[in-house]
């Protein structure tokens, strides 16, 4: 399939999920994320949700990385370029919601792409190969390729993989190392 259906197709699925399912799914998918051998990191980048577009409630997602004293970043966008500043999270960090409806730190400390080690990835679909469907701008395939090579990309996803596949992959896509829904986690790695 290609990526304009899919990414209408799964706006279309998360507006009709209740706000009871976002928060029940949500906690699923966070509670799934400890099964994964991600836990020896140290930075972890988050995207903070946005709540209008139904995505994955974050907020338990940021307890247990709080909770494992590891040290979350979050972002700020960059809309004329389709790029992101990234800062640390900390208490002191004070967020505020932009015009797109993304919490987003209104100051902080920098931290450069090369000290991520771990990437929460927003997506509206993914395939059993580990490609995504964004929204379309390319803010987290242009965030990736600045990152280490080693760094471990996990989607977030209400809904399993897509069949068939994404068709129309671009050579500047970053594929995920994992998926994590609600049931299942998906490894891409081999």
């Amino acid at each position: 399939m290609k990526k304009n259906e899919l990414r209408k197709k799964y706006k279309s699925l998360r507006q009709d999920l209740s706000l009871e399912e976002v928060e029940l799914k949500s906690m699923s998918v966070a509670n799934q994320l400890l099964n994964l051998p991600i836990w020896n990191q140290t930075y972890y980048h988050l995207f903070l949700s946005i709540q209008v577009k139904k995505e994955i409630d974050t907020e338990q997602i940021l307890h247990v990385l709080f909770a494992k004293n590891k040290e979350v970043v979050v972002s700020k966008s960059d809309f004329e370029t389709n790029t992101m500043n990234h800062f640390l999270l900390t208490e002191n960090t004070r967020l505020k919601v932009n015009d797109y409806g993304i919490p987003e730190p209104k100051n902080g400390l920098p931290v450069p792409e090369a000290m991520i080690e771990v990437v929460f990835v927003p997506l509206l679909a993914f395939d059993q190969k580990g490609n995504r469907v964004g929204y379309g701008k390319g803010f987290y395939d242009k965030f990736l390729q600045k990152c280490d090579s080693n760094v471990i990309k996990i989607g977030l996803s209400f809904f399993e993989p897509v069949v068939p596949e994404i068709t129309d992959i671009h050579h500047d896509d970053v594929p995920l190392n994992y998926c994590v829904t609600p049931n299942k986690i998906y490894c891409f790695d081999g």
